[in-house]
């Protein structure tokens, strides 16, 4: 990771590492409900967008957009919702959730909508390596 970056305890609780893209630390969500990635632009003290440079907005994009393919090929997801909202955890980070018609939120936010579903520690290392297997920016670990 890079010098002085940490990820914000409330982040870590709630997630299993992924891996290291350029710029984003790529974590999944523990819960079954949904694929969710969180991804967390490695930059000392970022909170908002603005805090990137222009070249780390610019691969944040591509990093987000690239997420969200893989959440949709993981579940063929009808929509894959991209937000940073950070009310509750400042630091900047990027949710990349897939959804699908039905699910236990569609159409509404998933925001409060019930209790997170911690995934079995086996399928959740299964979701890991498949999301590691099927995207194009190489992860590091």
């Amino acid at each position: 990771m890079a010098a002085g970056f940490r990820i914000d305890p409330r982040l870590a609780d709630m997630s299993l590492a992924v891996g290291d893209w350029p710029l984003c630390h790529v974590r999944l969500v523990d819960d079954g409900r949904w694929p969710w990635l969180l991804l967390i632009p490695r930059r000392e003290g970022a909170v908002e967008l603005f805090d990137l440079s222009q070249a780390d907005r610019a691969a944040l994009i591509e990093e987000a957009a690239e997420a969200a393919r893989a959440v949709r090929e993981l579940i063929g997801a009808d929509k894959t919702n991209v937000a940073t909202l950070g009310n509750q955890v400042p630091q900047m980070h990027v949710h990349v959730i897939g959804r699908l018609k039905g699910d236990a939120a569609w159409p509404g936010p998933i925001w409060g909508a019930g209790e997170p579903e911690p995934m079995e520690p086996e399928a959740a290392h299964e979701l890991v390596e498949r999301l590691r297997d099927m995207v194009d920016i190489r992860f590091t670990f």
